[in-house]
């Protein structure tokens, strides 16, 4: 009965359209990180795009966060909204942070892991770019919206599987004679994990609101 007559009160605010542009630009994100752990000529000009996107999103995460103390009637629970919006900008952060990583210590040559690290991070970026349309008829979609986040769930063990093949390939070849490197190439799998952490949380939040508000 409640949630029939919320569907009937007015709602200010866009945060649907918030969380829609932040996931593209996550997804953006994630697809010039993965172009940067290709190791190609363009690096520069990665590392100024994904600067730029994390920018863009952290100003669309503040805009969501004003908007929330600035709404009388929001879509959902606003600490619902504000875990969510976090956890799409915890994903970007985490992506700069790696290319900061990789920028820092002058890598340019990464492993099998890293790449398919990146690769599964471009297609959890891609679920959620589906997922946050989804949440504006949460009783029409919410069986396609479990789908995502077990989907989302699943990618993120296959990432920690690449993660622990990854640091134990590095140890083998540079735990002994250069120390330096497995320590950089430890820090580029911590944030890229970290990647993949974000969107899993991503995929708890929206379990979250589906459980709420189905």
């Amino acid at each position: 009965m409640f949630a029939w007559f919320q569907r009937l009160l007015p709602k200010t605010g866009n945060f649907f359209e918030q969380f829609e542009g932040h996931a593209a630009i996550g997804l953006t994100a994630a697809r010039a990180t993965a172009r940067l752990l290709e190791g190609g000529p363009d690096r520069a000009a990665l590392f100024t795009e994904i600067n730029a996107r994390e920018s863009e999103a952290d100003e669309i995460t503040r805009d969501v966060l004003k908007s929330v103390r600035a709404t009388f009637l929001t879509p959902f629970d606003r600490g619902s909204i504000t875990a969510l919006i976090g956890a799409l900008d915890d994903t970007i952060d985490e992506m700069y942070a790696a290319a900061s990583a990789i920028d820092l210590y002058g890598v340019t040559d990464f492993a099998p892991e890293m790449h398919e690290m990146a690769k599964v991070a471009v297609e959890a970026a891609g679920l959620a770019v589906e997922a946050m349309p989804l949440l504006r008829d949460i009783n029409r979609n919410g069986a396609r919206l479990h789908e995502l986040t077990e989907e989302l769930i699943r990618i993120e063990g296959v990432a920690d599987d690449f993660h622990a093949a990854g640091l134990r390939r590095s140890l083998q070849q540079y735990g002994q004679s250069d120390t330096l490197r497995f320590v950089v190439d430890r820090e580029i799998y911590k944030h890229l994990e970290r990647i993949l952490d974000a969107f899993e949380d991503v995929a708890d939040e929206i379990d979250g609101i589906v459980i709420d508000h189905a």
